[in-house]
């Protein structure tokens, strides 16, 4: 248990193929001290970064015990960083030494510990993760020069918890209400501000404005409730949702895809799919070559296979 932990410690894990041996290290020497860990296992970066920190967000926002807290791995650290900090009430911190992570606990509350499995051995990610279990909040750390914080920054540091959670939840009062719409603060979402998409004429529901000739990218919108039949390209693409949720069925490998925001899927060239929208959603969308589209079954067939819930057979991956 963190000894700076009143209450039982339960901590989530993931990674990508390049973090899961120094993952699955430091997850040994957590059981080995009575910590209880859940393992979501190996993922894409953008994946499992976004996974552990979607569960630490939503656990902490109901005052759970045990504490709950994650540990992330990639090649560097830092990508799976990146995408835990996507929500409220993650603070998570890539860590290359004891240093750092005495720092992140005494200054940032870090809740989220983000290591390098490409740069960092199994012996010193054990002393990093050690510390910071064990530094407490405003605790003595190299920043202070291992003193106590002063009176001030102490007072600081407690304000920022009430702060930080905030920023980026207001808006100016002075922006005019036909401004607010344009708003974002994701960089993949401002590319398609502005922009008139064009209606998908074979797919009802759906518009998309391309971005970029060869390689192709575009900007897809779908709304709530749509549905994309079967259907199948000449060329692979990757996708990256932004807004929303959806159910992807890969109907050639028998597996089913439940995306939200800030999750990436590659499909092969001449995989079936069939696409369920839940909410309207936003994706980017990349592939080689000009478009095309093949119907293997008609809407009226995807949805009854949808409302049926089809999915005898699917390996399901979220």
């Amino acid at each position: 248990m963190a000894a700076d932990s009143p209450q039982p410690l339960k901590i989530i894990t993931g990674a990508d193929s390049l973090g899961c041996s120094l993952k699955d290290a430091l997850i040994s020497h957590l059981r080995s001290l009575n910590i209880d860990v859940e393992d979501l296992g190996t993922s894409s970066y953008y994946t499992i970064g976004a996974e552990v920190g979607r569960r630490v967000s939503a656990a902490n926002s109901t005052s759970p015990s045990p504490e709950i807290r994650g540990l992330v791995a990639c090649g560097t650290g830092a990508g799976v960083s990146i995408f835990a900090n996507k929500f409220p009430g993650v603070y998570a911190s890539t860590c290359l030494s004891t240093g750092d992570a005495a720092n992140t606990r005494s200054i940032n509350n870090c809740n989220v510990l983000a290591v390098s499995g490409l740069f960092t051995t199994p012996e010193s990610a054990i002393q990093i993760l050690d510390t910071w279990l064990s530094t407490p909040f405003k605790a003595p750390c190299p920043a202070s020069n291992n003193a106590p914080w002063s009176s001030e920054i102490s007072e600081f540091l407690d304000n920022s918890l009430l702060e930080m959670p905030e920023i980026g939840q207001k808006v100016d009062t002075n922006i005019k209400e036909e401004e607010k719409e344009t708003l974002s603060t994701c960089s993949l979402c401002c590319l398609a501000k502005n922009r008139k998409l064009d209606e998908i004429d074979l797919i009802p529901g759906g518009s998309m404005k391309i971005l970029r000739e060869s390689p192709t990218s575009a900007i897809v919108r779908f709304k709530a409730g749509s549905i994309e039949p079967a259907h199948h390209h000449t060329f692979g693409h990757d996708i990256v949702v932004m807004k929303g949720s959806k159910s992807v069925w890969n109907l050639s490998k028998k597996v089913k895809y439940d995306l939200g925001v800030g999750d990436y899927l590659f499909t092969p060239a001449g995989d079936v799919h069939r696409v369920k929208y839940f909410e309207d959603t936003e994706f980017f969308i990349k592939w080689e070559g000009k478009w095309d589209l093949f119907f293997d079954e008609d809407l009226e067939v995807a949805k009854t296979e949808i409302e049926k819930e089809a999915d005898d057979g699917f390996q399901r991956v979220n």
